[in-house]
């Protein structure tokens, strides 16, 4: 059974950081890329950033460069986001994805599964 669970959100005042987790497993981790996406009431889920599969390479998008990070252990089958300097428009659910390979990786139609979310709320 295919399982990539999300945790690490919650309540944070802005300005303040979190670390959000996904542990994947039934599925293979070593060898795809992976990636955080977010959404929020209302809106379409959109890409926040995505990692190759050896690390070599990290994408972001405009709005979370220089203040979030993404790393991953595939040791533990383990993919990471430390989001700082958060804002209040970064409240959303946040969603881990194993991507199919490793090209489009903004592209949210490439990732094939998809973790329940964790909800970050950041207050103003």
């Amino acid at each position: 059974q295919v399982q990539l669970v999300e945790s690490g959100g919650g309540l944070v005042q802005a300005g303040g950081s979190l670390r959000l987790s996904c542990a994947a497993s039934g599925v293979t981790f070593r060898g795809y890329a992976m990636g955080w996406f977010r959404q929020a009431p209302g809106q379409e889920r959109e890409f926040r950033a995505a990692i190759h599969w050896s690390s070599a390479t990290t994408y972001y998008a405009d709005s979370v460069k220089g203040r979030f990070t993404i790393s991953r252990d595939n040791a533990k089958n383990t993919l990471y986001l430390q989001m700082n300097s958060l804002k209040p428009e970064d409240t959303a659910v946040y969603f881990c994805a194993r991507h199919r390979g490793d090209r489009a990786i903004k592209d949210l139609n490439k990732y094939a599964y998809w973790g329940q979310g964790t909800q970050v709320t950041v207050s103003s």
